[in-house]
């Protein structure tokens, strides 16, 4: 048998420690995803890290660190389309992009371990529980604090629910009224409700608002005939 020819002891030995180290690491990982009840959890990370390892380390064996690099630039672009599919979007908000940023380290831990460079693996590590962690307490702090629609950069929509047959002239009022106090608009879009209802949204062009003024196009279009209801809100750009 050819294995028994080219077993190294001591080859074998440093895979080990590459594979034991790729498995510790992305254990500690996966276990914090796995407590906050992430879709890529304990088992997920655990085996992105594991494969990385695995990957750089035959192709450390076969070709030596040239081969590694190779595989170690197949490996980031593979993990990508791993993270994309944990990536999901509901209306306007987007989720999984901190679970498919984890993978894409843990993969990064394993690249290391398969590497040999086993210390870098564990201070990575500990940087990646740094994010998933510490930082969660900063980013809460910031989403409280109130937007503020003078210095912010965001979407802005006007919202106008009308009588089915006054959206033609209702649309028309609302441009006018939004080009006058030098709002350009976006986009605008009409969704019917049902054959008595419909919903205009005119999303304006970024850039930093007076919410007085947005306040005043809407107090201009409260009495309008066939107009229900008016209102405008602002959004993160995507």
């Amino acid at each position: 048998m050819r294995f028994i020819q080219t077993f190294q002891l001591y080859d074998f030995l440093d895979t080990l420690v590459s594979l034991l180290t790729a498995f510790v690491l992305g254990t500690v990982i996966g276990a914090e995803r796995q407590y906050r009840q992430r879709s890529a959890g304990l088992r997920t990370n655990v085996l992105v890290a594991v494969g990385a390892a695995a990957f750089v380390d035959l192709a450390n064996r076969l070709t030596g660190s040239e081969g590694s690099v190779r595989v170690i630039a197949y490996v980031v672009s593979g993990i990508g389309f791993l993270g994309a599919g944990t990536i999901m979007k509901e209306g306007m908000n987007v989720r999984g992009l901190n679970t498919a940023a984890t993978l894409w380290a843990s993969a990064a831990v394993g690249c290391c371990a398969g590497a040999d460079m086993v210390a870098q693996a564990a201070l990575l590590t500990l940087f990646v529980l740094g994010g998933n962690t510490l930082l969660r307490p900063l980013v809460n702090a910031i989403d409280r604090i109130p937007i503020n629609e003078k210095s912010s950069e965001a979407l802005y929509d006007v919202l106008v629910t009308v009588d089915g047959g006054a959206v033609a002239p209702v649309r028309e009022f609302l441009l006018e009224k939004l080009e006058a106090a030098n709002y350009p608009v976006r986009d605008t879009s009409v969704v019917h409700r049902s054959e008595e209802e419909a919903e205009i949204t005119a999303t304006l062009v970024s850039l930093s608002i007076e919410p007085d003024e947005l306040d005043a196009v809407v107090a201009s279009l409260t009495g309008l005939p066939g107009v229900r209801h008016v209102t405008w809100n602002v959004r993160a750009l995507e």
